[in-house]
């Protein structure tokens, strides 16, 4: 067990849209340390983006990313030998990087040739509530909502 909490590392904003989020993200989509490469791949999807749908590619960005955070989840918890997935509310800072995740994992999975094109087909697809992300969320809260007789086992 650790000895005191670690402290809390704060991000500095991304240097075109002055957001800490971005930079969440594109931390998360970085391969090797390349910062920039992650960088022009997360700017050139939002342009994408922002050519397909005609309206502003990082508010998109923002509502798919929306779309995607959970609220609950379960989680494996041993009671008399027995282990019940228990439904728990999920944390602000967790929904983010959960959400974060699962856009870059279904994003790397999607079918087009580059990857700033597959980001831009993730994103616009979950903004509109489909596309795999957005499965994942769904199937996620689907089984918190089956285990819900469980609830009572929560720590």
């Amino acid at each position: 067990m650790r000895k005191a909490k670690p402290k809390k590392r704060y991000i500095l904003p991304d240097p075109i849209y002055g957001d800490t989020l971005v930079t969440k993200f594109v931390n998360n989509l970085m391969i090797d340390g390349k910062k920039s490469i992650s960088y022009a791949i997360f700017y050139d999807a939002v342009k994408i983006v922002e050519d397909k749908t005609g309206e502003n590619g990082l508010e998109i960005w923002k509502t798919a990313l929306g779309n995607i955070t959970p609220s609950v989840e379960v989680k494996s918890r041993r009671v008399g030998g027995a282990t019940f997935q228990v439904p728990i509310e999920v944390r602000p800072d967790r929904k983010i990087s959960l959400g974060i995740k699962w856009m870059i994992r279904y994003a790397r999975m999607r079918g087009e040739k580059t990857m700033k094109e597959r980001l831009a087909g993730e994103i616009i697809a979950a903004s509109k509530g489909e596309g795999a992300s957005v499965k994942k969320k769904d199937d996620i809260h689907r089984m918190a909502e089956a285990n819900k007789a469980f609830s009572h086992f929560r720590f």
